[in-house]
């Protein structure tokens, strides 16, 4: 039988409408699993042209899905202030190309915790892969595996830990996120299994006491508590989400409760704040990745590029990596983050994009020209490595007059 996901019956006509799907009844829930995700009008666009930029790939996945499923991905919350911020505020960066210099021969890789990837591009964690393939979280991986990078599994996955880690060579580099619930033997569980099954860190979401006001998809019929079944959390099992409760009263205490039982190397997740920067050297994160969540938490923070150098400042010389998330769609991104001190980026819709437009190939080429793009990007500034791309590669706004 093909992955799916568990979805009540009474829900699978309306949500899945205009989509062709083929369910299996099993224990009161149906299991979902596509047969055929095109619409009409995808095939316009497939002869109208084939994706060359990372944009490209967006209207496969709106093509590919239902309008609620479509509504879940895009959205923000509130105004989408921040949401649209993101990718905008990296043009608000110029760089400042150094010429005359041999870049024959280029070396795009790096390392994070010690693993190497062959560029510093990889995928964020993301709920609910299934609705954009079949295949979900194993697409994904294969999918960042070809191409040697990274990926953050989500705690929200329709596919289980031990699925994905099966799926790809036991070197590549998968993180587990984690979001802290209320009843923290759950936690534990997920953790214990993500170190049996090889996972590498980690990566502990700090921004997310409740969820954000998300109303561009909250205002249609379904809710998102009744359509994410985590396999990760409670694998076979149906879930709702409301069932297990986000912990809103955790506090900095909490990464040394879990240091206490992982040898793990822990990431913290949503850090917008030198404040926060420090406090998470001083609790023995290994990691922060500058996130605001893709602007689905509280709106009106600053894109992740506007934070970043401040962050990158709070922690210089105390050993802690800092990645990105947020925003990034094309090659030069990529090097203007590494300009301001990432060590390494991520992405999350795109992969979701790429997904929906060819499973794992699709992932793959989506993140294939992310690195076609920074080794261009590279040339054209005058870097022969990761190394070369330092800080005076790049003119920096006023933060103040934005």
């Amino acid at each position: 039988m093909s992955h799916g996901l568990f979805l009540p019956s009474h829900r699978v006509t309306k949500l899945f409408k205009q989509e062709r799907w083929a369910c299996l009844a099993d224990s009161g829930s149906v299991y979902v699993s596509r047969t055929s995700t095109r619409r009409p009008g995808l095939f316009k666009i497939n002869m109208a042209s084939k994706p060359v930029c990372v944009e490209d790939f967006e209207p496969y996945l709106k093509a590919n899905v239902s309008d609620f499923v479509w509504r879940y991905y895009r959205s923000g919350a509130h105004g989408e202030q921040t949401l649209r911020d993101n990718p905008r505020a990296f043009q608000r960066y110029r760089l400042r190309p150094r010429c005359l210099r041999d870049v024959s021969q280029r070396d795009t890789s790096t390392s994070i915790l010690g693993h190497r990837l062959a560029f510093p591009v990889g995928v964020s964690p993301t709920a609910a892969h299934c609705f954009a393939h079949r295949d979900g979280e194993v697409a994904t991986a294969k999918g960042v595996s070809s191409v040697g990078s990274a990926m953050i599994l989500s705690m929200w996955s329709n596919r289980t830990l031990e699925d994905v880690a099966a799926s790809v060579p036991p070197d590549t580099p998968l993180l587990l996120q984690l979001t802290i619930l209320r009843d923290r033997s759950r936690v534990e569980a997920v953790i214990r299994r993500a170190e049996a099954a090889g996972f590498k860190a980690l990566v502990v979401t700090v921004d997310e006491p409740m969820l954000g006001k998300r109303a561009h998809y909250q205002r249609r019929e379904f809710g998102v508590r009744e359509i994410l079944f985590p396999q990760v959390l409670r694998p076979g099992e149906r879930y709702i989400r409301d069932e297990v409760p986000f912990s809103d009263s955790r506090t900095w205490d909490v990464i040394l409760w879990l240091k206490r039982f992982t040898s793990l190397p822990i990431v913290l997740k949503g850090i917008l704040t030198a404040e926060d920067a420090v406090e998470a050297v001083r609790h023995g994160a290994a990691g922060i990745l500058v996130s605001n969540h893709g602007g689905r938490q509280l709106d009106g923070v600053p894109a992740t590029i506007d934070v970043l150098a401040e962050i990158v400042d709070a922690v210089r010389g105390s050993g802690v990596e800092v990645y990105l998330d947020g925003g990034v769609r094309k090659g030069t991104d990529v090097l203007k983050a590494l300009a301001l001190g990432a060590r390494a980026v991520f992405i999350g819709r795109p992969a979701l994009w790429g997904l929906a437009y060819d499973g794992e190939k699709g992932v793959e080429k989506v993140l294939r020209i992310l690195k076609e793009e920074f080794s261009l990007a590279m040339a054209l500034s005058g870097c022969s490595s990761v190394a070369d791309i330092t800080s005076d590669l790049i003119s920096m706004p006023s933060y103040s007059k934005l």
